[in-house]
């Protein structure tokens, strides 16, 4: 109970005491934590108060006539000492001068008392001042002059001594031409003036649409870094978030046109380099895809400034072509562009073909001449599908075998006697057409329509495979033998292209419409045609 008491009445003594010692605002201090401050960069203006004051005690609109005025953060202290109590109230300001020279920070006025005016110099930015800053950033172009449509290389660096707490660098502005990223930001470390820097590098690729002057707005950052805060054991702890912006300079390139000697589509580039991947083979065959790669590797190019590159062919070679690749890289510091092209050539006849040079144009701005990548001319041996080779011979007998039937000469002293047996088997015959035939008809046309099904519901499904695969089945029914799609595009020149068409589609990565109606037709005009084929012998067996 006594120590209750003791503890009661020493409480009371503290209070009185904080009471007595509560006073009025007696001190107001301005400061800043750097002069000269740099244009685009950002400082902090520190404004303390000696009492526990409310937050709009100090008016910071004042500043917005000279400076970009961001965020205000106000913080509270009290030290005992000796039963002594102090107390302090501080506001942070971050500023950013709007331009350069000498700029008044005016006194402020708190319950009555006034802070120290400020003399601040503001240097331009992108000076030799902002290298003793926390946060300063770079742009450069790797050319003063370039051509329309030339790829200019910008590059960024952000420069850090301080943690980077979060943040973004913006990319540079510019009128009349394409400004692009490339790859991915480096992250590595550099030493300026002893101190050392993080270094973050970024590359941008810049086009000129048209030729004049152009000129490019720097690239700049803004973001907030962790400083160590000036007054120790206050409310912000050791560390402060502080907004920090800066700006890169100013450039201006001279953008030259055309030049008029160009002949071709304009292409500009340090270096342009055409490869080609062919098949190993010797020969090739009638109907067999012929898989050609075309790669065009520049460097000091954007992909997108790649023209489509012509493949000219001649008659007997079809080209199905596969929708371009275009990419772009950073290698070694220096932007690398490839087009890539494949295509599935197919012959539809044998021979020997020659496939002409390529030949791309572009400019050499090293040199100031016109160039060309190009690949050399190429002849191809094509030969006949071996299967369809022995299909011809065996047709053509079956189509000539009745007219034997009428060669060789009877005695004349047997012809009674011949025409005696021709009209027994004439005869006979007839009896075997009253049935036999009709069991072969009944027979044979229920498997044609069910293989036409088949393959009116492949061409519907659009699956080439199974088309392919129907085909076969449907004439290896009519040929009453095995059929390979070789032995089926010897029937006809429509069946060749049609089949060729079908498996250079396989090979292809663009989507190709089957017209479900024209490979109906094909089949049926040659099924007809067989048939009348097939019926000509017996013709002369009734001359």
């Amino acid at each position: 109970m006594v120590i209750r008491t003791l503890l009661s009445l020493l409480l009371l003594a503290i209070t009185s005491t904080l009471s007595a010692n509560a006073l009025a605002v007696t001190k107001v201090q301005a400061s800043v934590d750097r002069n000269p401050a740099v244009v685009g960069d950002y400082f902090v203006l520190t404004v303390t108060a000696d009492d526990d004051l409310q937050a709009g005690a100090f008016d910071p609109s004042i500043l917005l006539k000279s400076f970009i005025v961001n965020r205000t953060s106000v913080g509270r202290s009290t030290q005992i000492i000796n039963f002594k109590s102090t107390k302090e109230t501080r506001w942070q300001v971050i500023l950013s001068p709007k331009k350069a020279g000498n700029i008044t920070i005016p006194a402020f006025t708190i319950d009555g008392v006034s802070s120290n005016p400020i003399q601040l110099v503001a240097a331009p930015a992108g000076t030799k001042a902002d290298k003793e800053q926390d946060v300063f950033i770079q742009g450069k172009a790797n050319f003063t002059s370039a051509f329309v449509g030339q790829l200019i290389t910008y590059k960024v660096k952000l420069f850090l001594a301080a943690d980077l707490q979060r943040g973004a660098i913006n990319s540079p502005v510019v009128d009349g031409a394409q400004v692009k990223q490339f790859g991915e930001d480096i992250d590595s470390s550099e030493i300026v003036n002893g101190r050392r820097f993080r270094v973050i590098e970024r590359t941008y690729g810049i086009i000129a649409d048209k030729p004049g002057p152009l000129a490019i707005k720097g690239a700049n950052f803004s973001g907030d870094i962790l400083v160590e805060s000036s007054t120790r054991g206050s409310m912000f702890g050791f560390n402060e978030s502080r907004p920090m912006q800066s700006q890169a300079e100013d450039i201006q390139i001279d953008i030259k046109p055309i030049p008029a000697s160009y002949q071709g589509d304009w292409l500009v580039a340090d270096i342009a380099v055409l490869h080609e991947k062919w098949p190993s083979e010797q020969t090739y065959k009638v109907g067999s895809p012929i898989t050609r790669t075309l790669t065009l590797t520049l460097t000091g190019s954007d992909d997108s400034s790649i023209p489509e590159i012509a493949m000219p062919l001649p008659d007997g070679l079809k080209a199905y072509p596969e929708k371009p690749d275009r990419n772009s890289f950073v290698r070694q510091g220096q932007v690398v562009s490839q087009y890539t092209i494949t295509t599935a050539i197919v012959p539809t006849q044998a021979g020997e073909f020659t496939l002409p040079e390529i030949r791309v144009p572009w400019w050499n701005p090293r040199t100031n001449k016109q160039e060309f990548a190009s690949l050399p001319a190429r002849t191809i041996t094509v030969i006949a599908d071996a299967n369809a080779a022995t299909m011809t011979p065996s047709i053509t007998q079956s189509a000539k075998a009745p007219l034997q039937t009428h060669a060789g000469f009877w005695p004349w002293l047997s012809a009674v006697f011949a025409l005696l047996w021709l009209i027994s088997t004439f005869l006979w015959l007839n009896a075997r057409r009253a049935s036999a035939p009709v069991i072969a008809t009944a027979s044979a046309r229920p498997q044609n329509l069910s293989s036409l099904a088949s393959l009116s519901d492949a061409c519907e499904q659009q699956d080439v495979s199974r088309i392919l695969l129907c085909l076969q089945r449907h004439f290896s029914q009519q040929m009453n033998q095995s059929m390979t799609l070789g032995e089926i595009g010897a029937l006809s020149i429509e069946l060749k292209s049609m089949i060729a068409t079908l498996q250079a589609s396989q090979y292809s990565a663009q989507v190709t419409s089957i017209n479900s109606q024209d490979i109906l037709n094909t089949v049926k005009n040659v099924q007809l045609a067989q048939t009348q084929v097939k019926q000509e012998p017996i013709v002369p067996l009734n001359p």
